[in-house]
């Protein structure tokens, strides 16, 4: 009898935290080795737990997975896991596997799978576009490879060369590993994710990003869309998981408000103003918008995307854009009575 993983689509409801990886002073040296802070990891996915995120992703773009090294990123997964194990060894965690070709992604996820993580977060090769077919055999593949592994498919459109064809989703939904897709950054709640939901059904979750939530919720209701992806809840959580319980507990006018409040913290940061621009700057801006937040201390981004060739002006406006995000949580505390914005050092 095959292994199945521990979690199905169905399972996927709540918010999944896209966290930065946390990088030692130095880590933007070219001969850095040894980078990661395992003991800000550990407090970091402590403190993420413990404020109640429903789902942790980590390694993906943001997650600098492009520029550890295999060691790196094998203490990172180790201390990942030792860490669930003592907080609350059933907690969903998905580290990313994505490299440039099969057989590493394979042996990457069956390390994961011998620690006990509960799946990877998988994007694809992509030193070539990938046409649907390849894709679609890539996808099953690595699923044979590793069935007891969960897979939550990483769709960045900026990344991997282009979006997912829908005949793809046909096929992923035949695999039983696959339990989300991390929907593509940038990508508004439209046509094309109508399109793509209509192949995906109840099987699994498309994940919008927190911004896009409500719409979402409103258009398809939290038995399609139960699970949404936030990398700004590595700024602190609160925020977001307030417009959860709203959306949970049917409060829509609350969950609107929520949502233009996010989306005017939102406002000044790149990824909504150009995502392709963006995309050239991903990896540094995260870091400098969470170190300023101050919820996590992730350090400094390794070679070769740091923070000292980002445009000044991309500086800047990730910073008002914190900034406006530490004004949503006082406003938020004072409209709901929570703290919408913990501080993770205590925990």
């Amino acid at each position: 009898m095959s292994k199945l993983p521990k979690v199905t689509g169905r399972d996927m409801r709540g918010v999944m935290a896209y966290p930065p990886t946390p990088a030692l002073p130095g880590a933007e040296r070219v001969d850095a080795t040894d980078t990661v802070d395992l003991a800000e990891s550990e407090r970091m996915i402590r403190a993420l737990i413990a404020d109640g995120v429903d789902a942790i992703a980590l390694n993906g773009t943001l997650g600098e997975m492009a520029s550890l090294t295999l060691d790196e990123w094998k203490a990172f997964a180790g201390t990942v896991a030792e860490t669930v194990r003592d907080v609350d060894p059933d907690f969903p965690v998905f580290i990313g596997t994505t490299t440039l070709n099969t057989r590493d992604t394979v042996e990457r996820m069956r390390f994961l799978a011998d620690l006990g993580i509960t799946g990877t977060l998988l994007g694809r090769p992509m030193w070539g576009e990938m046409v649907a077919p390849v894709m679609e055999r890539f996808y099953r593949d690595v699923a044979e490879a590793v069935p007891e592994l969960a897979i939550v498919v990483y769709d960045n459109t900026a990344a991997f060369r282009g979006i997912i064809p829908r005949r793809v989703y046909k096929t992923l939904v035949d695999l039983p590993q696959v339990v989300a897709v991390k929907y593509a950054g940038g990508a508004s709640v439209g046509f094309r994710y109508h399109n793509d939901m209509a192949h995906t059904g109840t099987k699994f979750p498309l994940m919008p990003i927190e911004t896009d939530w409500f719409p979402a919720w409103e258009m398809y209701g939290e038995e399609l869309v139960g699970m949404a992806w936030s990398s700004t809840t590595a700024m602190g959580p609160g925020p977001v998981l307030e417009l959860r319980d709203a959306l949970q507990e049917g409060r829509f006018d609350d969950a609107r408000w929520l949502t233009e409040r996010l989306r005017w913290a939102h406002e000044p940061f790149l990824v909504g103003q150009d995502f392709m621009e963006f995309a050239k700057y991903n990896v540094p801006l995260e870091k400098i918008r969470v170190n300023h937040a101050g919820y996590i201390n992730v350090g400094t981004c390794r070679p070769p995307y740091t923070e000292d060739l980002v445009p000044e002006e991309h500086v800047r406006t990730s910073i008002e854009h914190v900034d406006r995000y530490k004004q949503i949580q006082q406003e938020i505390e004072q409209r709901f009575g929570v703290r919408a914005g913990r501080q993770a050092s205590k925990v």
